[in-house]
């Protein structure tokens, strides 16, 4: 079973790593799990015109690398193979379409994680993943 987990840091998402880890415990086929970490870096955008691509590039990668850092450990504790991708942009667009070309069998993540303001007004990415996804969807929280 192919598994994709979003991870972004946030309590949510952890317990949906463990969910993960303790149904792959379960299940008698292997799971293969892809961990995705997205940012949004819309915000970044009046930063560009001041700092080096390379710096804003190695700025994401750090917090990305910090975000995931978690869920390594609870997968490699359970023995869980993974892959690791990191992406930038429209958050549950970027979910969705690694979902859709990896042909993953399942979306497990966090009910709610760290968005902000802007996903209070435009509709939360859970909810614009599980409208979107082909597969099916488990949210944690």
């Amino acid at each position: 079973m192919k598994i994709l987990l979003p991870v972004d840091g946030s309590k949510s998402a952890m317990n949906a790593c463990k969910y993960v880890a303790k149904l792959s415990a379960e299940l008698k086929s292997k799971c293969t799990v892809t961990l995705i970490n997205v940012h949004d870096d819309v915000g970044l955008n009046h930063v560009k015109r001041f700092v080096a691509k390379s710096v804003v590039d190695d700025y994401l990668r750090e917090i990305s690398e910090k975000e995931i850092k978690p869920a390594q450990k609870v997968l490699n504790a359970a023995g869980i193979k993974y892959t690791m991708v990191i992406r930038r942009g429209n958050v549950s667009e970027e979910i969705l379409a690694l979902a859709s070309k990896e042909k993953m069998d399942m979306i497990v993540m966090g009910s709610k994680g760290r968005s902000g303001f802007v996903d209070m007004i435009m509709g939360s990415i859970a909810q614009k993943i599980v409208s979107g996804a082909k597969q099916p969807v488990v949210l944690i929280k």
